[in-house]
């Protein structure tokens, strides 16, 4: 595991009392969520794309198409939407500004 991504994971689940896992190298199977994000993003950044060219804009564009993509797991509703409902179903409607990375959903919504 020589991969910069990974250093300091140790240090990180101990902070988190959590494990980690991580998957065989070229075992795809074993990274469904992962590869499933990657292909959802690859319909707005190309594979290849020098990093430094894509804006701010382009990156809140395909978040904003990617969190309002109905989902099959989801029975076709929107995450953003269902993110929502659970925010408020918690309690959470008096908070301004409340983020969250669910997956590959990353929402910032105002209340």
């Amino acid at each position: 595991m020589s991969s910069r991504e990974f250093a300091g994971h140790d240090t990180i689940a101990k902070a988190l009392e959590a494990d980690g896992y991580f998957a065989h190298p070229y075992s795809s199977w074993e990274r469904g969520a992962n590869e499933n994000a990657d292909g959802l993003l690859r319909q707005y950044v190309k594979k290849g794309t020098d990093l430094t060219t894509v804006t701010g804009s382009d990156i809140e564009f395909a978040v904003s198409r990617i969190n309002y993509r109905p989902k099959k797991y989801l029975d076709f509703k929107q995450p953003a939407i269902v993110f929502k409902e659970m925010v408020l179903a918690a309690g959470y409607w008096r908070v301004s500004h409340f983020a969250v990375e669910f997956g590959l959903i990353q929402c910032q919504t105002v209340f």
